[in-house]
């Protein structure tokens, strides 16, 4: 685990997903609108499951993860306390051609967008073992279902506002089933940093990312514009809602209450003996 550093600048590689939320969060780093000081910042834009896999390599200094996925890596990374997407009455979708119960999806296949995503965690935990699991590109999940390959899908992204379009029909919306669960929000994603770049560095690489949230926030239309070239199948109007989602309050700070329901999260995996061992969280920031 190596980062690049020159006589007076040290880069840093942010791996985050080629999405609306992502691009409109992470905007002001990507086109120099914050001074960054000797930190210079390189974006890497892969689909959330990849990150998660390299993330459990220790490739990137800083990068989106699944919180399922984190739960691996708590010896390399710490979280981020900002930058996080939290489905708060809302998250990702199970979507079926037809109407059915959550008990009819019991036995199933159901394509899913990689079992290090909170989405198929919380699936899991919904469902237990009685269904399987195929794993599809998140951006083909819907297609899959609609021609039939699978009997449902597991949709994340603009695909939570867009299944309709393609006559699918809404199952089960995990976030709802959640917050009924624990009266908690669905804590889906973060942004992990590497614990070898010291605690200086993270502090202030985090600092970094907070500003950009916040630019973001406070000139939202030029980060919308920004946003939209990721916005696959969505109009403005769309996009716009989209970000709103899950790019908030939640994300400028978890918050205790987040903090909260990330820790619930990842303790009812444990004892579902979905993920191995307790997970022990470090936030930065």
């Amino acid at each position: 685990m190596t980062t690049a550093t020159t006589q007076d600048q040290i880069t840093i590689r942010i791996g985050h997903s080629p999405d609306p939320d992502d691009a409109f969060m992470f905007h002001a780093l990507a086109n120099d609108k914050i001074e960054t000081g000797k930190y210079r910042y390189i974006h890497e834009l892969q689909d959330i499951e990849s990150l998660n896999h390299r993330a459990l390599k220790g490739e990137l200094e800083l990068t989106a993860v699944s919180l399922h996925g984190y739960a691996y890596m708590t010896d390399t990374y710490a979280l981020c306390a900002c930058g996080a997407s939290v489905g708060d009455g809302y998250g990702p979708m199970v979507v079926a051609r037809e109407n059915m119960s959550i008990e009819a999806l019991k036995g199933k296949t159901i394509a899913v967008p990689g079992k290090l995503t909170t989405a198929f965690l919380a699936l899991k935990l919904l469902l237990g073992d009685d269904f399987h699991a195929v794993v599809y590109p998140f951006d083909e999940i819907l297609n899959v279902v609609e021609a039939g390959k699978v009997d449902a899908g597991l949709c994340i992204h603009e695909g939570q506002l867009t299944y309709g379009t393609q006559g699918l029909k809404l199952i089960v919306d995990l976030g709802v089933w959640w917050g009924e669960k624990t009266g908690l929000p669905l804590p889906l994603g973060g942004n992990a940093i590497r614990k070898d770049l010291g605690h200086e560095a993270m502090e202030t690489i985090t600092r970094h990312l907070k500003q950009s949230i916040e630019y973001g926030l406070a000139h939202r239309k030029e980060a919308l514009d920004h946003a939209l070239q990721y916005g696959r199948d969505l109009d403005h109007s769309q996009a716009d809602k989209f970000v709103g989602m899950y790019v908030n309050d939640w994300t400028l700070d978890f918050g205790p209450r987040g903090r909260e329901a990330v820790a619930r999260l990842l303790d009812e995996g444990f004892k579902a003996g979905i993920i191995p061992n307790p997970t022990q969280l470090e936030f930065i920031g």
